[in-house]
């Protein structure tokens, strides 16, 4: 039975590590060892800025999507606003076309067929007329000086990219919306202690910014917001998250979106590791890649490492009766049956009490998580896909 102890304590140990270990080890690492104590600003001239929003069927949000970023508080003549349409079958692009006949900095670039999110960027990068890249979404909603704590950092010669603070709008929030916005407050800590420790893991999509020399074309099934990043940093940059430069959006108003969402973007990000892993030197960049195993690699095997030790507890409990296995297993199970009847509700359109989609949705984005990555040894990719708002 001894194997079995092992394989507990260290399925265990890995379970509870990216969301109790790592953020307590990380910030005494991020006040005993920072990257840098004070990061220089832009305090003269600000540079050109191209803000690529990129766009399928936003038809309900577009519009107001473009009256945010003209009114945005960065000088005009510096700020070119690429709308990137992935071969929209409504009225998107002609609200564009309306728009960019009074707006001179305003450009549309459209896909006449479906390629995908990264083939789009791939385009309007080449196109873009700014020194910097701001990558956005179209329901992404920016406070008025979002744009110049993105840039302000870009002072620093080795930062390579600036992410800002995506919040969710929470008004009326459904169980779902509620459970990722509360993951979400976790992301943001750990990006701000990433930063200050050395590099944020990732970017954002709704809210990232970049030098526009340090983008490479990608290939149509990578996922741009953490592909390049990954890039950035193996060439010797940095990753900052600046959480003044802060944007407003909505989550996943369903379960069932929120996995989908989860699986296709664990998927690309797996494959992503897997394909630019030896594009790093372990002695040069040893911080970040212990940021992104700790924060991204261990979580995405959580379920596995929970099958595990329910696996393992059950045996031990059963051929060497003790309280401590048994209740774990025991413990296990219940966690489970409170997901089983969370997603019950889900499946009927019931509300979900907190005690219930609390479980669901920690069960339902792990059981993504594993897919994704399943979905990857079996030649699944996605390069096109529809958003999680409603259509």
């Amino acid at each position: 039975m001894e194997p079995f102890y092992y394989i507990f304590w260290v399925s265990l140990f890995l379970l509870v590590y990216p969301y109790l270990v790592y953020p307590a080890l990380l910030r005494a690492l991020a006040r005993w060892f920072p990257a840098n104590r004070r990061l220089p600003e832009i305090a003269g001239e600000l540079p050109g800025v191209t803000l690529i929003i990129s766009a399928y069927n936003e038809e309900k949000v577009i519009a107001r999507k473009l009256q945010n970023a003209l009114e945005l508080d960065y000088p005009a003549e510096k700020l070119d606003i690429l709308v990137i349409s992935d071969a929209s079958s409504d009225r998107t692009d002609a609200i564009v076309q309306e728009w960019q006949e009074r707006h001179p900095n305003l450009r549309l670039l459209r896909q006449n067929a479906r390629n995908g999110k990264t083939a789009g960027l791939n385009q309007g990068v080449r196109t873009a007329k700014g020194e910097v890249v701001v990558f956005s979404d179209a329901n992404a909603m920016y406070r008025k000086n979002a744009l110049r704590e993105l840039v302000k950092y870009f002072a620093a010669p080795r930062v390579g990219y600036v992410v800002g603070a995506a919040l969710y709008n929470r008004g009326d929030a459904s169980e779902a919306t509620e459970s990722e916005g509360m993951y979400w407050d976790m992301e943001l800590t750990l990006k701000e202690l990433e930063s200050r420790f050395y590099s944020v893991v990732g970017g954002d999509g709704a809210i990232y910014a970049i030098r526009k020399e340090l983008y490479w074309n990608l290939d149509p099934d990578d996922i741009n917001d953490f592909v390049n990043p990954l890039q950035i940093v193996a060439k010797g940059y940095r990753g900052i998250f600046n959480p003044g430069a802060i944007c407003f959006e909505d989550a996943a108003e369903a379960f069932g979106k929120e996995f989908r969402r989860k699986r296709r973007i664990v998927n690309r990000s797996w494959r992503a590791v897997r394909k630019y892993l030896g594009w790093f030197q372990p002695l040069r960049q040893g911080r970040f890649l212990f940021a992104l195993f700790s924060h991204k690699v261990i979580r995405w095997l959580n379920l596995l490492f929970l099958g595990l030790m329910l696996l393992s507890s059950g045996l031990i409990a059963l051929f060497s009766p003790h309280w401590f296995y048994l209740l774990s297993f025991a413990g296990l199970l219940f966690t489970m049956l409170l997901a089983g009847a969370g997603a019950s509700l889900d499946r009927r359109g019931k509300a979900i009490p907190k005690l219930l989609y609390l479980p669901y949705y920690y069960y339902l984005v792990n059981l993504a998580a594993l897919l994704g990555i399943w979905d990857d040894f079996r030649g699944e990719k996605y390069a096109v896909w529809e958003h999680v708002r409603e259509a």
